[in-house]
């Protein structure tokens, strides 16, 4: 009999923190350009921005955008590491942790909390750390 714990917890913790992380950023990113829009449009003619401090500014705008995409692409990866995750225990036996439900699983929903199993029985079961597959 073969075991895999922490079937989903990955995927199942992370996904959630990181779509209100990925909202944050972009809010926070689009406060950064309003912010250097109204600071070109509002800067003192005769003392104009240095250019360097444009560039930096130019470059923080970059790798804010960057940022951005790049957890995009992570929040994608852990969605599909979740899907096959719940993939590999369609049709086998499930055990929870403290060992009170057992079953054949029937079929997976992945929610924000985490993917839950349902079995031919009827239960559920959260696949998360300690769970048993066979």
């Amino acid at each position: 009999m073969s075991s895999i714990s922490g079937v989903s917890s990955a995927g199942a913790i992370a996904q959630p923190e990181s779509k209100k992380d990925a909202d944050q950023a972009t809010l926070d990113y689009d406060s950064f350009l309003q912010l250097l829009v109204a600071q070109m449009q509002n800067q003192d003619p005769l003392n104009p921005t240095d250019a360097t401090e444009q560039l930096a500014q130019l470059a923080s705008f970059s790798n804010v955008e960057q940022s951005i995409k790049v957890n995009q692409k992570l929040e994608s990866m852990l969605t599909l590491n979740g899907l096959s995750q719940a993939d590999a225990v369609l049709g086998r036996t499930v055990t929870s942790g403290d060992g009170t439900v057992t079953g054949v699983v029937k079929s997976v929903n992945i929610t924000d909390e985490g993917a839950i199993a349902t079995l031919v029985s009827g239960k559920t079961i959260s696949l998360g750390a300690g769970i048993k597959v066979e």
